[in-house]
């Protein structure tokens, strides 16, 4: 069979149609085969530290119907390829991440869509050390034996075990921050109906016993997977409104929203303004270098101005990287960062096994906001007047293909002698603004972001400028 549900990072697909139990199982089983299979040569040769780990596979589910079956499903997959199983229950991805390397575990599974429509699903796997597995990096050996069916008989059963304690996983967050150091604020946490809200809960707790003195008013905060309040997508501006009306409500100090899986965080200030996700990487790239001067940060290359001039004003060392999880994990790795961020809101530090959480960064700002008595207004203002940013934008193609257009435009700003890069799709700096046009990995879109030093009328004409050239190339605003 074929199964179109693999991607270039995770599985996705709809509901019936590219995903469904009989895939999942097919998905845990090839999963657990092929890592247990290395776990076994590795422990053979006495020379891995594979051969050091527990010979298991943690898996987790967000709060949507259909994830429970699933994760069920890969379960069975999982021991009948004579694997240990440690369900942790509902969860969100990172704390999968979390337990994989706190168990010391041969993978870990999330069985989540994130913020995809409410017919799909999906999984996110993980191998050793919570290292991501990719197309080029597994991945795509675990889409081939899933597909083949041929899979391995096993002498025994793999045996099962329920851990749905979160006190670990909460205890290391806490370590991000010093909550000697808060100060008196007022959060508004907006979990969406999805995962987030046990894990805000027990955080809000070790709060209050820590004397933290900190107000949260939670919106949206009862796991429901029907979503009575849409699907938690922070990214569509429309998702915004009530966590911006509640801070304005409650005169707040700060809003906080999450995805479903609440692998991204996403920040409004005490205005209910949404602050982009490029100026929250330059904030806590400043809030990292403040702790540890001369660090490494990585940054991806879609939005650049704000945070190179960041880390190069806190002495830090700036790396850039290929947008998307698994290249960031790995240059941070290598580089050592301690801290990467995405304008996407995925945020990853070198103290949750480079792993990205959406946790974390709120954490962070409060503390940020406390020791520097600003608002987060006061904190991003200065970062937006310097380098204002469009924001991402999405083009729908309806004639042209990407490559072709990315080709066009490439030609069309050639005799201005632009510094190019093709890290990531195509960027073009002309010393004052720059832009980068990418393609989308999973549809039929091109993604445009420009941004220009400190000069906003230059912004929206080039915005203009390149909205109209796109029109022309048959790619309309999705």
């Amino acid at each position: 069979m074929v199964i179109g549900s693999f991607k270039a990072y995770d599985i996705r697909g709809e509901l019936g149609v590219s995903l469904d139990e009989d895939i999942a199982y097919r998905i845990g089983r090839a999963f657990a085969q092929i890592l247990f299979q290395r776990y076994q040569q590795a422990s053979a040769n006495q020379d891995s530290e594979l051969a050091t780990l527990k010979p298991a596979i943690v898996i987790g589910s967000d709060i949507r119907h259909s994830s429970e079956e699933l994760k069920q499903a890969a379960i069975k997959g999982i021991v009948d390829a004579g694997v240990d199983v440690i369900d942790l229950g509902m969860t969100g991805t990172e704390e999968v991440y979390f337990a994989t390397s706190h168990y010391a575990a041969l993978g870990g599974i999330e069985v989540t869509a994130s913020h995809n429509p409410i017919n799909y699903n999906g999984l996110k796997l993980v191998k050793e050390q919570s290292k991501p597995i990719s197309a080029d990096d597994g991945l795509a050996e675990i889409q081939a034996l899933a597909e083949s069916g041929q899979f391995t008989s096993s002498d025994k059963s793999g045996a099962l075990q329920l851990l749905t304690d979160k006190s670990a996983y909460i205890n290391h967050l806490m370590i991000f921050i010093d909550t000697d150091k808060l100060k008196p604020l007022k959060l508004v946490i907006n979990s969406g109906n999805g995962s987030a809200g046990p894990v805000v809960d027990l955080l809000t707790d070790k709060l209050t016993q820590a004397g933290a003195p900190i107000e949260v008013i939670k919106l949206h905060h009862t796991p429901d997977g029907s979503f009575p309040n849409g699907i938690p997508n922070p990214m569509i501006t429309a998702n915004r409104a009530a966590t911006q009306q509640a801070v304005l409500t409650h005169k707040a100090d700060l809003g906080i929203a999450f995805d479903g899986d609440f692998d991204r965080c996403f920040l409004f200030d005490e205005t209910g303004e949404f602050i982009d996700g490029s100026y929250v990487v330059g904030m806590l790239a400043q809030a990292f270098l403040n702790k540890y001067p001369n660090e490494s940060i990585v940054y991806d290359p879609r939005v650049i101005y704000n945070t190179e001039a960041v880390i190069d004003a806190h002495q830090g060392e700036a790396v850039i990287s290929k947008s998307g999880h698994s290249f960031i994990k790995q240059v941070m790795r290598e580089s050592g960062a301690v801290y990467g961020g995405e304008m996407s809101a995925h945020h990853y530090f070198r103290d949750f096994f480079y792993c990205d959480s959406g946790m974390i960064p709120w954490l962070l700002t409060i503390e940020l906001l406390s020791i520097t008595g600003k608002t987060l207004s006061e904190l991003v203002t200065g970062y937006i007047n310097a380098y204002p940013s469009s924001g991402e934008m999405n083009f729908r193609l309806t004639t042209n293909d990407a490559p072709a257009i990315i080709k066009a435009i490439e030609d069309k700003y050639r005799s201005q002698n632009p510094s190019k890069t093709t890290l990531d799709g195509l960027s073009l700096d002309f010393g004052d603004w720059r832009f980068n046009l990418r393609a989308s990995n999973t549809e039929p879109l091109i993604r445009l972001n420009i941004e220009t030093r400190g000069d906003q009328p230059l912004l929206a004409d080039k915005i203009q400028e390149i909205e109209q050239w796109l029109a022309a190339q048959g790619a309309m605003p999705a």
